[in-house]
């Protein structure tokens, strides 16, 4: 049975900083245009107040939220349990995307652990809270994160992150800009 909520309350708070996997859902506006799942982890997502919340967004293989926030800022979070007792949470929201020459980066930047390949914060109001009872989720065991990503970031460096957001990151799969190519033009 899903149940609505005006904020994220308390509970839901322990909830998802138990968890060590969220998703995340955008999409462009276009009927053609493809909507963007993506999987985060790393201990990247911070609760910023009972409606806001943000991510430390590390460098991927392309940039889809970021450039369906600058056009229509709609994003969905979702969490499930993998273990018992069993949840699903989604945080329906509008946000944007925080880049490191943003006056609100440091303050922003701060609240989370340094991860390499870091790219950009995606912060997010949340005008929804729904949970439903994630009864049909199977259930797994953690092991840990991955260290892959955070490896190939400290292997490309600095000027490698930078010349692969100009070749990957500027444009989404559907041609929309992403806040990164307004930077740099």
């Amino acid at each position: 049975m899903a149940k609505v909520f005006d904020y994220i309350t308390e509970e839901l708070q322990k909830f998802i900083a138990a968890q060590h996997l969220f998703f995340v859902g955008s999409a462009p506006l276009s009927s053609t245009g493809h909507v963007n799942l993506s999987p985060k982890g790393l201990e990247s997502f911070r609760i910023l107040a009972p409606n806001r919340v943000g991510y430390l967004d590390v460098t991927g293989s392309g940039n889809e939220t970021s450039a369906h926030l600058l056009e229509n800022g709609r994003i969905t979070f979702m969490f499930c349990a993998f273990q018992e007792p069993p949840c699903i949470l989604r945080l329906y929201g509008q946000g944007q995307t925080i880049l490191p020459d943003s006056p609100a980066w440091n303050s922003l930047y701060s609240l989370f652990s340094p991860i390499p390949g870091t790219r950009q914060i995606i912060v997010a109001d949340i005008e929804r809270v729904q949970t439903s009872c994630g009864f049909g989720v199977p259930l797994y065991k953690y092991q840990g994160q991955r260290e892959t990503l955070v490896n190939w970031a400290d292997k490309k460096g600095e000027a490698g992150i930078k010349e692969y957001h100009q070749q990957k990151n500027f444009v989404s799969i559907d041609g929309l800009l992403t806040p990164l190519s307004e930077v740099h033009h």
